[in-house]
């Protein structure tokens, strides 16, 4: 079975019946994809309980490390420690209509077509009459992922909720980047405002294996290294690295999207036990119900990202979910005798079942394979870290103030 499905979604064109995605999604994104129609058109009634400050019902606010990722992200805009030059726009207003031509709207945009589905719910195209730009908005029914547990004191709207308070915080350019949110109190739906990224599949002008080229995995790569190792510098697993959420601009340039099961760690205590994204890209400590770092898991998922941009399919693959398992702990790696020896070196470095063995996304941007003939990969200077040094320096001055006033 080839990957050819899980490189992403099309290149937009309205009238191309949409590629199904032929990885294994958890099953909690699989059940609450909803009908296009039915995420934009029904009115069903919705939770209109007490909510918590971070949007969690207030019957499911029990303490857990999500609820500790919202802790940290809410501390984290309150103090202004955010990358953002200018901030997501908040809207609690919606006004649905239809233009003159008879398209729908929402607010200011005007949908155009449907372009993909993401964890819990579709992604549509919409433009904005004021600034004629194109939009992707993720649109979701509040009352219908309220009801969705994906975990035994969470639904998957505490993920939705989790996701907007990570894009609040992140800016980077190999990230998806969230413009608005439109959540009226009045109203079941909730909209997610993000980037356009106008590309392509990865995969289809390159044949039935899907393989690609090593220099054009070189280049994906190292965009999925930069963003990710600007997630992880934030203390952000991602927990759901795949193709499928890695979007191609049309420039070639990688932006990694889909954060709804994302993680937020304190420090560097990235130590998680729910179960990551999507089985085929799952580390093997994930497989065993244990305790793992989220960190590292991530670095797995990409060792198995850039197999399938080379080999073209998975490295470990079952007939059933739990044998995808079974293989992913106990089957060998398996190369071509003939790779080259420095992406094979790579590729068994991300992809070493031991994770205390497993080569570190930061030794990985700096691995021969992956610098080739470009060079180190560039640094990007972070907004928030000018925001850390500004309040440590103003703490330390307090700290001073409050010495010279005792002494």
């Amino acid at each position: 079975m080839d990957c050819c499905g899980c490189f992403g979604f099309s290149s937009r064109k309205p009238k191309k019946a949409e590629r199904p995605c032929r990885g294994m999604p958890h099953s909690a994104s699989q059940e609450s994809l909803l009908d296009d129609d039915d995420v934009e058109d029904e009115d069903e009634d919705f939770y209109n309980g007490d909510m918590t400050e971070t949007g969690i019902p207030e019957e499911y606010d029990f303490q857990s490390p999500r609820k500790r990722s919202e802790e940290i992200l809410m501390s984290l805009l309150e103090n202004g420690l955010v990358c953002r030059e200018f901030p997501v726009k908040e809207t609690n207003t919606l006004l649905r209509s239809e233009d003159d031509d008879g398209n729908k709207t929402i607010n200011e945009y005007v949908r155009e077509h449907k372009i993909g589905s993401g964890s819990y719910g579709k992604v549509v195209l919409y433009r904005s009459r004021v600034d004629g730009q194109h939009y992707a908005i993720k649109a979701f029914h509040k009352s219908h992922l309220l009801k969705l547990r994906v975990a035994p004191s969470e639904t998957a709207m505490t993920d939705v909720y989790r996701e907007v308070l990570i894009m609040k915080v992140l800016s980077h350019p190999n990230i998806v980047n969230l413009v608005e949110v439109i959540d009226d109190p009045t109203t079941d739906h909730f909209y997610m405002v993000l980037e356009y990224v106008e590309g392509k599949w990865i995969c289809e002008d390159t044949g039935p294996s899907c393989a690609l080229g090593e220099d054009t995995a070189r280049k994906y790569l190292r965009d999925v290294v930069s963003g990710l190792m600007y997630l992880h510098a934030h203390n952000i697993v991602h927990g759901d690295i795949k193709p499928d959420n890695l979007l191609i601009t049309t420039s070639g340039t990688v932006k990694i999207g889909d954060f709804s099961v994302s993680q937020v760690a304190e420090d560097d205590n990235d130590e998680l036990r729910r179960s990551p994204g999507t089985p085929v890209f799952t580390a093997p400590e994930c497989c065993l119900g244990v305790t793992y770092s989220g960190r590292l898991a991530d670095t797995w998922a990409v060792g198995v990202t850039l197999y399938c941009y080379i080999m073209g399919n998975y490295p470990f693959l079952g007939e059933t979910l739990q044998d995808t398992y079974d293989k992913i702990v106990n089957n060998p790696l398996l190369l071509p005798d003939d790779m080259n020896p420095l992406l094979r070196d790579l590729l068994e470095g991300l992809l070493c079942k031991d994770p205390k063995q497993r080569i570190t996304l930061e030794a990985a941007a700096c691995h021969p394979w992956v610098v080739g003939d470009d060079g180190p990969m560039p640094y990007h200077l972070c907004w928030c870290k000018y925001g850390r040094q500004q309040a440590a320096a103003a703490a330390a001055s307090e700290e001073r103030g409050d010495d010279d006033t005792n002494s």
